[in-house]
């Protein structure tokens, strides 16, 4: 079993590691070829941060684990919202003043009902899978056209672009592309293999392996990447990459298990698991949707949100 731990870890690492290399050879290709960088960050950037997701959940599909790709889809949002922006909160309170945050967080919350709904009869379909991952492509094509229209003084403008790579050839970032290419889904698959094989000798069901000790897996870059933001005074930069997370979480993410492996799930996703991170997304949407003016997720909204987290984990090993 140690074996398993220990490829379980140098999997999460290598997933991780290949990932951010990946969104940094398309970031710098973009750039190179001319692409704005609101463009790219709301896209590219926003994107890559759901690549381990996706490509585990596909990987998962593949292998027959369909409740372990839904655990993560779904555990990846919990994760974020409650253990990410949570702690982040609970280190530095955000201030959210983008209003293209403002219009992303509807979206998540249409989008989030239109997952719980899909999975309510604890079956989801092929088609329930083209309809997420069409709608995937949809919003990806909104926020290409958004980007043009973001006003300047917008200050997820000015975030966006330091993040950007700066200075790299266009033959550097096509191999740091290639190599993500390859080690995301290798990685991926000896990381789900291990997952397994673990909730096997513990008795843990796949979705609860999903919706924990991958989903908090997964999630680990963006808890750093949020840290590091709000760090930074990138505090619109910081919500913005989880929102875009989450959104990306339930269309490509879920869709895999809808296209590749249509089937029943767990019961519990949907009477348990969907619910609560239905909940948490409407108490995002409460805590920061402002039409005022600029809001804030404060220290105490922060505990919240992990304290949520922490009871949820205490229900799911009850």
């Amino acid at each position: 079993m140690v074996i398993h731990f220990i490829i379980f870890i140098v999997g999460l690492v290598i997933l991780s590691w290949s990932a951010d290399r990946f969104v940094y050879g398309a970031s710098a290709l973009a750039k190179n070829i001319g692409v704005s960088p609101m463009m790219i960050g709301l896209t590219i950037v926003a994107m890559g941060s759901s690549a381990p997701e996706i490509v585990v959940a596909a990987t998962a599909s593949i292998n027959g684990n369909v409740d372990t790709a839904v655990g993560n889809a779904i555990g990846s949002n919990i994760t974020n919202i409650a253990l990410v922006l949570g702690l982040t909160a609970l280190f530095k309170p955000l201030m959210v003043s983008s209003i293209t945050l403002k219009r992303e967080l509807p979206v998540l919350l249409v989008i989030s009902l239109l997952a719980v709904y899909f999975i309510d009869d604890s079956y989801l379909s092929r088609i329930e899978g083209i309809v997420l991952i069409t709608l995937f492509i949809l919003v990806i094509a909104g926020m290409a056209v958004l980007s043009f229209k973001v006003e300047k003084n917008d200050p997820l403008i000015a975030e966006t672009e330091t993040e950007i790579p700066k200075g790299v050839t266009t033959s550097v970032a096509v191999f740091w592309v290639v190599v993500g290419l390859i080690l995301l889904p290798l990685s991926a698959n000896f990381l789900v293999d291990a997952a397994v094989e673990i909730a096997r000798y513990f008795g843990i069901s796949e979705l609860v392996i999903g919706l924990t000790i991958i989903a908090i897996g997964t999630s680990l870059p963006e808890l750093a990447a949020s840290i590091a933001g709000v760090m930074k005074g990138e505090d619109d930069l910081a919500l913005g990459n989880i929102i875009g997370s989450n959104i990306f979480n339930l269309l490509a993410v879920l869709a895999m298990p809808g296209l590749i492996a249509p089937g029943l799930l767990d019961e519990n996703a949907a009477s348990r698991d969907a619910m609560v991170m239905l909940g948490l997304t409407v108490l995002l949407f409460v805590f920061c949707f402002n039409i005022r003016g600029a809001s804030k997720l404060t220290r105490i909204e922060g505990g919240v949100f992990v304290l949520a987290f922490i009871a949820y984990q205490i229900w799911l090993f009850s």
